[in-house]
């Protein structure tokens, strides 16, 4: 069962209100959603309240919470990832991959080989709708935020060296573990990925030069969406063990 963001305020009394338009137009039109059912929602706290629905039309909705918990749904490893701009359809499941992975912040850069050079503008707030429905489908605790940036190193600026992971599938340098070596988990770690073409020499270079982890996926080339859920869940593996 998806969840739905709500705020604090307005929870009174043991009830729900909901009246913001994209969650009504979700529940209401989309889901249609009766009187007695139950809906799940989320608050800045974590919180999760297990509700059921007493009021319910076009402008709003009443619900009675029957329970309340905090939500264990989400990594105790900060990762965020940088997706190289990919065609819509690619894009798409690569943030929605990202989001259900775990990833915690998204940059979106435009690197040589994208295919869509001009998919970042003004996407901003699409990707991070993109990235709402996927927190809700997959309930998770914290809100992933994503960015769009123009350059590698504007993301990287933010980001300790050493906790900056290349997956480059030209290069086995590192396996996933040993670029996990030493590095402390509860620091920031970014996860970097390339578009459908596969990053530039030049990009290579600049990688190299900056002393970046260059690491593989192993012998199997994926698919680019496909390659950001093995990459994070693969560091989520070792990090966790």
């Amino acid at each position: 069962m998806p969840h739905f963001l709500t705020d604090k305020n307005n929870i009174k009394d043991g009830y729900i209100y909901v009246s913001d338009a994209d969650t009504l137009n979700h529940l209401v039109s989309a889901l249609r959603i009766k009187p007695n059912e139950i809906v799940k929602f989320i608050d800045e706290d974590e919180i999760v309240y297990r509700s059921k629905v007493i009021e319910v039309d076009k402008k709003h909705i009443k619900a009675e919470i029957i329970k309340s918990e905090k939500s264990e749904r989400k990594l105790n490893i900060d990762i965020s990832v940088v997706i190289s701009i990919l065609k819509p359809d690619g894009m798409n499941l690569a943030l929605q991959n990202a989001v259900q992975a775990g990833a915690k912040e998204i940059y979106t850069v435009i690197s040589d080989n994208c295919a869509s050079k001009f998919e970042s503008i003004n996407k901003e707030e699409k990707w991070q709708k993109i990235g709402m429905e996927s927190f809700k489908q997959c309930e998770r605790a914290d809100i992933p935020r994503v960015y769009s940036k123009k350059t590698f190193s504007e993301v990287f600026s933010k980001f300790k060296k050493e906790n900056i992971i290349v997956f480059a599938e030209k290069y086995d340098k590192y396996t996933i573990k040993q670029a996990l070596n030493n590095l402390n988990k509860t620091e920031k770690i970014l996860l970097v990925f390339g578009p459908e073409g596969g990053f530039s020499e030049e990009e290579f270079n600049y990688f190299k030069k900056e002393n970046l982890k260059l690491t593989t996926l192993g012998p199997l080339i994926f698919k680019a969406p496909n390659a950001v859920t093995a990459g994070i869940f693969g560091v989520v593996q070792c990090l966790m063990k």
